[in-house]
C-alpha cells in the first residue's frame, strides 16, 4: 500500500510493527485525527474503509451484512474506523482463529463501542495500542537530546533548551495535531475549538445512537479543561458546571466522562500503587487531562496573550502537555504513566513505571525558579518509598518549561527542559 509521501514517522511505529509480530490482530485505538489512519496505512498491505461514503456507504453496509468479505485482501489488511461496523470485531477474531499466524489484520478506530456490541474481547486474537497526538519529539520540536530511556538507565543527561515562553505558549495552543504541523498558528488555532464542538454536538450522540445535551458536553468539556492534570471528583466537576448555568446530576456527568474516554478525548491518569501489601496509604482517584493540551486550551478560548498573563494556567496546560508525551514515550519503553498522591499530601505530578518494575517520580514545572522544591518533594518520596521496603527510583526527574540546560543537581535530581526529551 502507497504511504502519504508526508508521513511522519510516529514513536509507536515500532510498537505496532512489534505487536504484528506477536499478534494476529493489532487494533490501533486513539482520537480522531491524531494519525491512525497514516500510521495503518504504513504497516499495512490493503485497506478496507469503512467510513468511506461513496455508493450511499456500501462499504459499511456490507461490513453489517458480509463482514468477512472484506477482509480477503493482502496481510496485513488494515480496517480503518471498525466501530463504525462493530461486527467487524468478531470477523476478524474468527478469521484469526480460522487461520491462526501474526500480522494479519490492523484495525483503527477513534471511539470504543459498548460492551455488547461485540460478543468476544478478542483476548489472544488482538492487542491493543494507544495512539495520542504528536509529541514535541515527534513534531520536531524537542531536540531529543535526553532519552526517557537513558533517564531510568542512570545516564546523565545533556542538551540545551532552545525555545522561549511564547514558543512554549504556542505548542500548548497548536497541540500535536499532524494536519496542522504546516499550518500557521492562528490557523492551527481554530481546529480545537471546532474538534470539541464536534464532540459535543456529535461525536457523543453517534458513539451509540443515545441523544446527549451539547450544551451539557460543552460546559464538561469546559470545567475538565478548568481543572486539567488535577484530582478533581464528578461531584466537583458537577458544581463547576453548575456555576455556569448547567445543573447536571453526578450520576449524569460520570456517564457523561465515560463517552468522553470511549472517544478517547478524555485520558484518565491512574493512581500509582508502588506494591499491593505497600504500608503507604495513596489517594486512588485519577487525574484526568484531555488528550491533547490544544483542546484544554481550546475549552478555555486561551490565547497568547492570556495564557502569557496567566502563569498558573499556562503551567496546568503544560502540564498537561507533558502528561502527554511522557504516555507516549513510556509506551515505547515499554512501560506506563501514573501519579502519585498520598495521605500525607506528598505527590508526584508522575511516575513512569517501565514493565520490567524500574520507575522514575517526575515533578513538572513551568520554571527554573520552581526546581527547589520539585527537587525536595521528589527526595522525599524516594526516601518514603525506601522506608516502606520499595525499590528505590532509578531517577527522579523535574521536566521544565523555561529552562537553559539539561543537568544533574548535587543533590541527585535531574532537571530536563521540555524541548529536549524523546523516547
Amino acid at each position: 500500500m502507497e504511504v502519504p509521501g508526508s508521513y511522519r514517522p510516529r514513536l509507536v511505529d515500532d510498537a505496532v510493527a512489534s505487536a504484528l509480530r506477536g499478534a494476529g490482530a493489532v487494533v490501533l485505538e486513539g482520537p480522531k485525527w491524531c494519525g491512525k489512519t497514516w500510521t495503518g496505512m504504513a504497516h499495512a498491505n490493503s485497506a478496507v474503509w469503512v467510513a468511506d461514503p461513496s455508493g450511499n456507504y456500501m462499504t459499511r453496509r456490507i461490513a453489517q451484512s458480509d463482514p468477512f468479505s472484506l477482509l480477503e485482501g493482502e496481510r496485513p489488511v488494515l480496517v480503518d474506523e471498525w466501530q463504525d461496523a462493530p461486527g467487524l470485531w468478531d470477523a476478524v477474531r474468527m478469521a484469526v482463529d480460522r487461520h491462526p499466524g501474526p500480522g494479519q489484520f490492523l484495525l483503527t478506530g477513534s471511539a470504543t463501542p459498548r460492551d455488547d456490541a461485540v460478543s468476544h474481547s478478542g483476548t489472544g486474537r488482538i492487542t491493543r495500542l494507544r495512539m495520542w497526538p504528536m509529541t514535541l519529539a515527534e513534531s520536531g520540536v524537542s531536540s531529543v537530546e535526553v532519552s526517557l530511556s537513558g533517564l531510568l538507565d542512570g545516564r546523565v543527561p545533556t542538551g540545551r533548551s532552545h525555545w522561549s515562553e511564547e514558543d512554549l505558549i504556542e505548542a500548548i495552543l497548536r497541540g500535536g495535531w499532524p494536519g496542522t504541523l504546516d499550518l500557521p498558528t492562528a490557523d492551527a488555532m481554530r481546529q480545537p475549538i471546532g474538534y470539541l464542538e464536534s464532540v459535543a454536538y456529535s461525536d457523543a450522540s453517534r458513539i451509540d445512537g443515545v441523544r446527549r445535551d451539547p450544551s451539557r458536553l460543552e460546559a464538561l468539556l469546559a470545567s475538565l479543561s478548568r481543572t486539567t492534570a488535577t484530582l478533581v471528583s464528578g461531584a466537583t466537576l458537577a458544581r463547576d458546571m453548575a456555576s455556569s448555568g448547567e445543573t447536571v446530576a453526578t450520576k449524569t456527568v460520570a456517564t457523561y466522562l465515560d463517552v468522553l474516554r470511549r472517544l478517547h478525548v478524555l485520558v484518565e491518569i491512574p493512581a500509582w500503587a508502588p506494591a499491593l501489601r505497600s504500608p503507604v496509604r495513596l489517594r486512588s482517584s485519577p487525574k484526568r487531562i484531555l488528550c491533547d493540551p490544544s483542546l484544554a486550551a481550546a475549552g478555555l478560548h486561551a490565547t497568547q496573550a492570556t495564557l502569557a498573563a496567566d502563569r498558573k494556567t499556562m503551567g496546568l496546560l503544560f502540564e498537561a502537555l507533558c502528561l502527554r508525551d511522557l504516555s507516549v514515550y513510556a509506551q515505547g519503553l515499554p512501560g506506563r504513566v501514573f501519579h502519585y498522591h498520598d495521605e500525607s499530601e506528598l505527590e508526584a505530578d508522575a511516575i513512569v513505571q517501565a514493565d520490567d518494575g524500574r520507575w522514575m517520580a517526575v515533578e513538572i514545572k513551568l520554571g527554573a525558579e520552581q526546581e527547589d522544591a520539585a527537587a525536595k518533594s521528589l527526595l522525599a518520596l524516594d526516601e518514603k518509598m525506601t522506608r516502606a521496603g520499595e525499590r528505590s527510583a532509578s531517577a527522579l526527574v523535574v521536566i521544565v518549561g523555561l529552562d537553559s540546560f539539561a543537568h544533574r543537581r548535587d543533590d541527585g535530581v535531574i532537571v530536563v527542559p521540555a524541548d529536549t526529551l524523546g523516547l
